[in-house]
Order: structure tokens, then sequence, then C-alpha cells
């Protein structure tokens, strides 16, 4: 049995039209507002994401993975359309979410995104919340949050003690299963900058160093990366993807998803890993050769 696996991350939807009144740029919002309004709008384009997700669904994967950053500074405006949006992605049996800072900006929306994304996030037992398991055929989708309201000019995210130990739990059940187990999260589990790390990166790893997974997919930094993630058993590879709208972002890679082929072989796991999305037109592309995990 192949399975295909899209993955996608920081869609960063455009903000309401409606200016924000002033009650609601209290604190942390206010420089976040201001950051959107004379450098990110122009980057983060509506028409390049609608592209990207009609090239996604033109693959027609088995599944898309969403790992976070739909909003921006988290106004309560920001919901509905970014709900409207992921629906047109696919439905919630075909598609998964975790959110990322931007979708817990503040600390007064911070559960929000929970409740308004609840069918996107919610695992094979209905319950809404974070580890959460979704098994597709033979492969297993688990969805934690590092997503937490921060000070000013932090990014930082944290996954804490009872969602870890949560996740060690689930993972233990899994271990003697025979299914290629992919772990979603916003964060990257490695970080040069101290201000959008995740802060229990040493923990995680810890953890599935215990416990392996296949793959782990994340979002955040808006680049491609792929790192290992040495166990006992096997390495892991954890691979990035740049922002799902970015176009002549001067710092960083625009537009991109990339695109998962799971099949065993023997007895053993085979996963192929293919990059599309814009390099200098607007027309999406193949990035590079494929590769296999």
């Amino acid at each position: 049995m192949t399975f295909t696996l899209a993955h996608l991350s920081d869609p960063h939807l455009p903000l309401p039209l409606s200016k924000p009144r002033y009650r609601e740029l209290a604190s942390k919002r206010a420089l976040g507002y201001l950051n959107y309004s004379r450098r990110r709008q122009a980057i983060h384009r509506r028409d390049i994401l609608d592209t990207l997700v009609g090239d996604i669904q033109a693959q027609q994967p088995d599944h898309i993975a969403v790992t976070g950053d739909l909003l921006n500074i988290s106004l309560v405006g920001e919901f509905a359309p970014a709900r409207q949006w992921l629906e047109s992605v696919g439905p919630p049996d075909r598609v998964s979410v975790v959110p990322g800072n931007h979708d817990s900006y503040v600390t007064s929306t911070a559960l929000r995104f929970g409740e308004d994304f609840a069918a996107y996030l919610s695992g094979d037992d209905g319950v809404a919340g974070f580890p959460y398991l979704r098994r597709r055929g033979n492969v297993a989708l688990i969805g934690v949050s590092s997503a937490i309201p921060t000070a000013p000019f932090m990014a930082t995210g944290r996954l804490g003690s009872a969602q870890r130990a949560r996740l060690e739990i689930l993972l233990a059940g899994l271990a003697d299963q025979p299914v290629f187990r992919v772990l979603m999260i916003h964060h990257p589990l490695r970080s040069r900058s101290r201000f959008k790390r995740l802060t229990d990166s040493r923990e995680l790893i810890a953890l599935l160093q215990r416990y392996p997974v296949e793959l782990v997919l994340h979002g955040h930094d808006h680049v491609h990366a792929t790192i290992w993630i040495d166990t006992p058993t096997k390495p892991i590879p954890v691979v990035g993807v740049p922002s799902a709208s970015a176009f002549n972002d001067h710092h960083r890679p625009s537009a991109a998803y990339n695109f998962f082929t799971i099949s065993e072989e023997g007895g053993s796991w085979r996963c192929q890993h293919r990059s599309r999305g814009f390099a200098g037109t607007e027309t999406v592309q193949e990035l590079r050769e494929p590769v296999i995990l």
C-alpha cells in the first residue's frame, strides 16, 4: 500500500480588511500589527497561497498536514476566514492541523484555535486535544502543540511536561505496531535562535530516542530544512518547509510544500520526499530531485 502526504505550513492568511480597534492592539499585538503592515503583508500573498494549494490538490494526496501559523496576530476576526480557507483545502478527515505561535499569539485568544479548528485536530477517538492520533491506513499521524503566548520579540514554543507525558504513552502504544509514524509540530526540534526555539526540545528529542517515529514535520522558520535525530535503532528525518504564502522574501525562500510517498517494501519503510513551489516565477514547479529519507 502506498500513502501520499502533502505538507504545508505558515500560510499567514491576510488580516481582515477592517482596521483592528485600539484595544485589540494592546500588548504584543501592536508590534505584530506594525510588522505586518510594514513588511509581512507584501510578502505573504493570498494568490500565491491559492496557487500552491491548487497544485497540492492536483497531486491528489491521500492526506495533507498543516503545521501551524494560519493566523498573524490572533485577532478574533482572523479565525473565521482561516477556518473557511482550511475548509477549502480539504475536509477534516483528509487534513490534519497543529497550531503555531501566531495562532496563540496572545493569552486572550490562546484557546480559540483549538475551539474553532477542533474537527481538524481531533484524534480518531473524537477528542480535540494534544497529542492526537489519526490512523490512515498504515500511517499514524500524531499532532502536538508547541504554540504558547510569549512576550514581545519572542516566538518560542513549548510542549510542556504534561503533553510530553501523554505523547510518551501514545508512542509507547505504537512502538510494536506496523505503522509509519509521522509527528507534526510547528517549531523545529533544533534552532540557533534563542528567541524562536522550542524550549523543551532536548526533552522531546530524548523521548523520540526512546520511542522513535519515522518522520517529523514542522514549519516556523520559513525555510527548507532537513536534519536527522540519532536514535539507538535508526535516524529520524526532521523536515521543515517554507511559508506557503511567501513570495519575493529577500531573506527566505518563496512558497513551497513537501510531498511524501510512503510505502512498505520487504518489511521496511520507504519514504520518497519531493519539494514543489516557486522559484523566480509565479508558477509552481519541482524544486529538486526526489530523495529517499
